[in-house]
């Protein structure tokens, strides 16, 4: 009588054909399924290779059904990181919450509020020409020795600051670093250069002198406008003499090739590419496995339906049995369908969110129960 381990090729993808437990199982579950359709009583034409399949599919469904709602609770901690092998063993682990999915999302508001995020961030001039009104910013626009900016590449880009005179630092305010201060304060001279100003004000009081002074300076000296027309620069009015113009310039990164090394972006990015393998049926425990012999039994039951249904009926003397063929299809399939029903609902009602608010509302009962359990002796600490 051929058992599993001595069967060539015993299941189609021999996923657990190695695994000592599975092996057990694997012989005793063609007892249990061909007994549940009636053995020893009536004949039931499947063969063991074909239970040993569905044994083997009713293992794979249950794995993957478990890895969609681990995915449901953890995809959001293992996005960015590398994808792993289909065995990694990544299923099985309570991996540590980060918050990288939340930092990338707020990346883009930090980089518009030029407060963050990651862009590269250029300088440079255009040179005015009289009675020329249009220029091209990825073809004029040059540093200060007069090299192109651009190497005929051509990304997104936004101009923060336009002006047509050098930037000044608020030099007067705030110029700690005047090489005069320095030798003055490192040799205790009693004097200070000209510029400086000293004011025993809030810090919050220099920072909004800095800021009216950056502001008078954009006003007061500007005699330009301009209009961005795609790469095309237009200045108004029409400049009358030669002059240079300033730009600061943001140029966003390609989201697929950044200009840094960034390896998220080959990683982890949806369900598709998570490190989950199948899950090892040792490591399955009796609520599984249990699962997994009532799943096995449903389909065998759907495909015995479909082998008998091959021939309708059988004839005998002076008549014909009709085979339970239809039944077996139909009572197949529900079984099938509310076990996965049941099981989704199971995990439906522990995936971590739900969990946390099982927490929560455990924690809210126990502190009203709390209110009822009387103080030791009537007496009680008072903290705080």
């Amino acid at each position: 009588m051929a058992i599993f381990t001595n069967t060539t090729n015993p299941t189609p993808f021999s996923i657990y054909d190695n695994e000592s437990e599975f092996q057990l199982d694997a012989d005793n579950i063609v007892t249990f399924v061909k007994r549940k359709l009636g053995d020893d009583v009536l004949s039931v034409e499947l063969t063991k290779k074909q239970i040993w399949g569905n044994f083997e599919d009713a293992t794979l469904e249950y794995s993957s059904i478990l890895n969609q709602y681990q995915a449901k609770s953890q995809l959001v901690n293992f996005l960015g990181f590398a994808t792993g092998s289909v065995m990694s063993g990544s299923e099985e682990k309570f991996i540590r919450e980060n918050l990288e999915f939340l930092n990338r999302s707020a990346e883009p508001y930090a980089m518009e509020a030029g407060i963050g995020g990651s862009y590269d961030s250029i300088s440079g001039s255009i040179a005015l020409t009289g009675s020329r009104q249009d220029y091209d910013i990825y073809t004029e626009l040059k540093d200060s020795s007069g090299n192109l900016l651009f190497d005929n590449t051509k990304g997104k880009l936004k101009i923060d600051e336009v002006f047509h005179f050098n930037s000044a630092a608020a030099y007067r305010f705030f110029d700690t670093t005047s090489a005069i201060n320095y030798l003055n304060n490192e040799f205790s001279f009693e004097s200070f250069t000209p510029e400086t100003v000293f004011y025993i004000l809030p810090v919050y009081e220099d920072l909004l002198r800095g800021g009216q002074l950056d502001l008078s300076n954009r006003v007061r000296r500007s005699n330009f406008s301009y209009k961005i027309m795609g790469t095309n620069f237009r200045i108004y009015p029409i400049p009358t003499t030669d002059s240079q113009l300033f730009l600061r310039i943001r140029q966003y990164p390609d989201p697929t090739q950044p200009s840094y090394q960034d390896d998220t972006i080959y990683g982890v990015s949806n369900m598709n590419n998570l490190p989950f393998g199948n899950v090892r049926y040792n490591r399955i425990n009796s609520i599984g496995r249990q699962w997994i012999r009532s799943y096995t039994l449903a389909i065998s039951m759907e495909q015995l339906g479909y082998i008998r249904g091959k021939f309708g009926s059988i004839p005998v003397p002076n008549s014909e049995v009709t085979l339970n063929s239809a039944d077996l299809i139909s009572n197949g399939r529900t079984d099938r369908d509310a076990l996965k029903d049941k099981l989704r609902e199971l995990l439906d009602s522990m995936t971590y969110d739900k969990l946390m608010e099982i927490q929560s509302t455990r924690a809210e009962h126990v502190q009203k129960q709390l209110r009822f359990v009387p103080m030791p002796n009537g007496k009680a600490i008072m903290i705080g």
